[in-house]
């Protein structure tokens, strides 16, 4: 990739300029945790007939891919299952959201859901909309082809070919068969988290923008509605004002929200998923691979087993553009190092330094429990100790592998991490 031979040896700070406009970037990102959430507890919980009545109106788009798609489907598909969530800041006639005009359709927040074959991990990797790349030749969502070009921004990825363009280009970047995607637009957020009543974000001084009206003093804070999606789509209030920075912090919600959906009894609620599923769904665009009930619930049933500390956040590892300022190219060694992860379907986990530009660690959070010690079994009669196969002759089950530890320098977090989104005066 050309742009990656121009890369600086050193991780250097993105920092972006004020965009003329307000364009709530934070409504996508809560629009696509939610429908990660619904599709990780629903299909558990709901039956078919509500998946049904759930998919029946929902927009779809052909990937030029499916038909490679293998026989296995979503939730036994060697190597595990790639799922494309953008965030689109293309509004509908009527649209709640007060955010500006925009000219033209970005995809301002793109993260790729690999679901490990096991059903052990799931991790969801951001890519920075001001990413520069390479793009591959596509052919768009209407069918027009698009000839490969060099030094291209990923977010105008979507406006140039919908959502094939944009699957191309990642896995062009990863290396990754993408056969499901989904892209919802601004409309959803206020309703999904209404619905869950609140989520809990730490933060460690004020956070205060006055593009947004976001205004947080220091401590924890429930929430909802207009004041998440204020949260949400604040950049310059936290961390160095980058968006790097913003996606950080945003981690720190979605973190909270997988936490409260999984543990604080959303499961045991019909109801409420009825109403997270039907908010997320009701603004989404499936690819025809995806928007399958039978698909949606084979995945939720793969899903369903996950704790927070099987969900993994990652922002896809970049470093400053030294030909643009403002701008950011892959970080080559780390990016490497995250794609042969996911290529071998490893489970690994992130460094203890990892968090973001725009969070860090809740101090006063209590401390995980550490887990308890496997007991080693007492040897039997004849020395044999039972389980492993001495006795009995039948095989020992095989070792669990150990999780590949990532350098710190690649960041994000687990859902089960408690963090603070870091407050910046620049706002």
């Amino acid at each position: 990739m050309p742009a990656q031979t121009r890369l600086p040896r050193r991780r250097g700070i993105a920092r972006h300029g004020r965009l003329p406009r307000r364009r709530p970037v934070g409504t996508l990102v809560t629009g696509v945790a939610a429908t990660l959430a619904v599709l990780l507890v629903s299909g558990a919980s709901l039956s078919a007939i509500a998946a049904q009545r759930l998919t029946s109106s929902v927009s779809s788009v052909a990937l030029g891919n499916e038909s490679a798609v293998p026989t296995q489907g979503i939730g036994a598909m060697p190597g595990g299952a790639n799922i494309l969530l953008v965030g689109s800041d293309q509004r509908d006639p009527g649209s709640a959201v007060d955010a500006g005009v925009v000219d033209g359709v970005r995809n301002d927040v793109n993260i790729l859901v690999h679901l490990s074959e096991d059903h052990t991990q799931l991790t969801a990797v951001s890519f920075p909309r001001d990413l520069m790349i390479d793009r591959p030749a596509c052919t768009g969502d209407d069918g027009t082809a698009h000839p490969a070009a060099s030094y291209q921004q990923f977010n105008t990825l979507y406006g140039l070919g919908g959502v094939n363009c944009t699957v191309a280009a990642v896995e062009g970047l990863t290396g990754l068969n993408v056969y499901y995607a989904g892209m919802i637009t601004f409309d959803g957020v206020i309703e999904m988290s209404n619905a869950l009543g609140g989520v809990d974000v730490c933060v460690t001084q004020r956070i205060r923008d006055r593009d947004t009206g976001l205004d947080l003093a220091a401590g924890t804070h429930s929430l909802q509605g207009k004041d998440a999606l204020e949260f949400l789509r604040t950049r310059h209030g936290v961390g160095d004002g980058s968006d790097l920075a913003r996606i950080s912090s945003q981690q720190v919600f979605l973190s909270s929200m997988m936490r409260t959906i999984i543990s604080g009894g959303t499961l045991s609620s019909p109801t409420t998923l009825y109403k997270l599923a039907s908010a997320a769904l009701s603004n989404m665009t499936l690819s025809t691979s995806l928007s399958s009930p039978d698909t949606l619930v084979s995945l939720a049933l793969a899903l369903k087993d996950l704790t927070p500390a099987d969900i993994v956040f990652v922002q896809y590892p970049v470093v400053d553009d030294p030909d643009q300022a403002g701008r950011v190219v892959p970080s080559e060694t780390d990016a490497a190092t995250l794609q042969a992860a996911l290529q071998s379907d490893q489970k690994f986990t992130l460094g203890d330094e990892s968090a973001g530009r725009g969070s860090t660690v809740d101090q006063s959070a209590p401390a995980p429990e550490a887990a308890a010690p496997a007991e080693t079994p007492a040897p039997s009669a004849d020395g044999a100790t039972p389980g492993t196969g001495a006795d009995t002759g039948a095989a020992a089950p095989a070792p669990t592998p150990t999780p590949t530890a990532l350098p710190s320098t690649i960041t994000g977090q687990t859902a089960a991490e408690a963090t603070c989104s870091v407050g910046s005066s620049r706002g």
